[in-house]
């Protein structure tokens, strides 16, 4: 009878009853309030303050559009600011086994004896999303890159590996004439 009684008191010790979270002082929202001049206990959002859902909607930080298929195309806006961004984050975090030219030509990759990282060069025809994609989720033997990039960031790296595709395949009459007999004479742009 004695191990009921105990029983039944540890099972009442954890009542929400008994919980001080239910019985603390607290403001609520649309009760009067005393404290605040105008009366009112819930406060407006500072202005500007965007929900966290505004932040990245959810095509932004998937990758998805609402059919469930990969973005054709980066929903942010492109600007030199961004391109520079995804030149250093690419630099630092998909060089060192895509190359600097993300031909998958790079020491790492040469030493790679499973499977060497593969020629960005040779998937022009995916769409953005899916670089996104495989940056954010990983792919085969590359790991997820979520932890290490921001959404904006992966978003620049797509970004700056298009503008590398575009430049490895780009017709020699596209480059602006000074560059052009640079180039013509051996230079390097």
């Amino acid at each position: 009878m004695r191990w009921a009684l105990a029983a039944l008191a540890l099972l009442a010790a954890g009542c929400d009853v008994l919980d001080p979270m239910w019985v603390q002082q607290k403001a609520k929202p649309y009760r009067p309030s005393p404290f605040y001049p105008d009366g009112i206990e819930m406060r407006a959002a500072p202005e500007g303050t965007l929900a966290r859902e505004e932040l990245h909607p959810a095509d932004l930080a998937t990758g998805l559009g609402a059919d469930g298929k990969p973005l054709a195309r980066d929903p942010m806006p492109l600007s030199r600011e961004r391109l520079e961004l995804g030149r250093k984050r690419f630099e630092v975090t998909c060089a060192a086994c895509h190359g600097l030219l993300g031909d998958g030509d790079s020491p790492v990759a040469r030493n790679m004896s499973l499977r060497p990282p593969p020629s960005l060069h040779l998937k022009v025809r995916n769409p953005d999303g899916y670089f996104y994609r495989v940056i954010a989720e990983g792919y085969g033997f590359m790991p997820s890159y979520a932890s290490a990039l921001t959404v904006e960031e992966r978003w620049a790296v797509v970004d700056y590996l298009r503008a590398l595709q575009l430049s490895q395949r780009a017709r020699l009459d596209l480059v602006p004439p000074a560059e052009r007999a640079r180039l013509q004479r051996g230079g390097t742009p």
